[in-house]
């Protein structure tokens, strides 16, 4: 049973002890993709490959420009559409809800079927967590599989777009986006206001579950000077410590961040109601963030999304 609701969360919570993603091995640099539309002529469609990258499952080599794509990750989805491999994606899992224009199926990242995700004809797999063995199975019949662990870090966030970039023929246009995600990072994070040594909470579920600051979200918030009062639970949990409604009215956060509200319907007013809570300071300041459940719980290039509603909550605080 996966104690978090979210993909993020749920993905990192099985996968945290997997190693990081290596770099891209290219020996040129893919072309852009050609519309969907438009026939690609061979010298132009397989421009730079055969193209190898270092992905979680280990090098993946491709001979050719993949143009049957399936995605069995949210985050994944969202980043081969930003990379403009959208074209080139045909099907995509149940999870994967952005953007709208993604071709969402009854696909599973979590219960793999391996049949149905044959029976697409795909050229290229692209998933976040190696459940069932699917990666194996897939391959006794040839099709490669890139398997993108749940970044546990902005760095490897980076280097798996760039290396989704790299094995869709879609490399400069990753190199864009990483740029552009890296220059707005930066700028967000000198913009916070750090003098007034906010503290706060992240809850990724009512149990309530949160993150501390080893995990990818908790590095988004050290980006701005918070301090986690995760970090002080009696039990770590791998990142993801289950807190009691004690220690957390102890703790006092002066900043709540709530990622469960799409899903459970958690804001201010609920957590009001729970034992020792309506007294919180971020609850009498009005200081309850209310996030997007998926920009909370996914790595790609929203990020910067989750992090601009970050950045405008601790200016709002540090002003008061």
């Amino acid at each position: 049973m996966r104690p978090v609701r979210t993909v993020f969360a749920g993905a990192l919570l099985g996968t945290l002890v997997l190693a990081g993603c290596g770099q891209t091995g290219t020996t040129a640099s893919p072309a852009a993709s050609a519309p969907a539309s438009a026939p690609a002529s061979p010298a132009s469609s397989d421009t730079g490959f055969p193209v190898t990258v270092e992905a979680g499952n280990g090098k993946v080599t491709l001979a050719k420009k993949p143009e049957r794509i399936v995605s069995l990750s949210a985050t994944h989805t969202e980043t081969l559409f930003a990379i403009g491999a959208g074209p080139q994606v045909i099907a995509v899992d149940d999870q994967s809800n952005f953007p709208p224009e993604a071709p969402k199926t009854d696909l599973s990242g979590f219960k793999p079927n391996v049949e149905a995700i044959i029976a697409q004809k795909p050229d290229l797999v692209v998933l976040s967590d190696d459940l069932d063995k699917v990666v194996a199975e897939l391959g006794k019949v040839n099709v490669p599989v890139l398997l993108q662990p749940a970044a546990t870090k902005l760095d490897e966030a980076y280097e798996e777009i760039t290396e989704l970039g790299a094995a869709t023929g879609n490399k400069a246009k990753a190199d864009e986006v990483v740029s552009g995600m890296k220059s707005a990072m930066a700028k967000l994070a000198a913009e916070a206001p750090k003098d007034k040594q906010l503290t706060y909470y992240h809850e990724l579920d009512q149990t309530p579950y949160a993150a501390t600051s080893q995990t990818f979200i908790g590095q988004v918030y050290g980006m701005f000077g918070l301090t986690n009062i995760a970090d002080k639970a009696p039990d770590a949990a791998g990142g993801y410590p289950k807190l009691s409604a004690e220690f957390v009215a102890q703790a006092d956060p002066q900043l709540i961040f709530l990622a469960d509200v799409k899903c459970c319907q958690q804001n201010k007013d609920t957590l009001a109601k729970r034992p020792g809570w309506k007294n919180l300071s971020a609850i009498k300041n009005d200081q309850v963030i209310l996030l997007d459940d998926d920009l909370a719980s996914r790595w790609g290039p929203r990020v910067v999304q989750l992090a601009e509603s970050i950045g405008a909550a601790v200016s709002k605080a540090g002003a008061s």
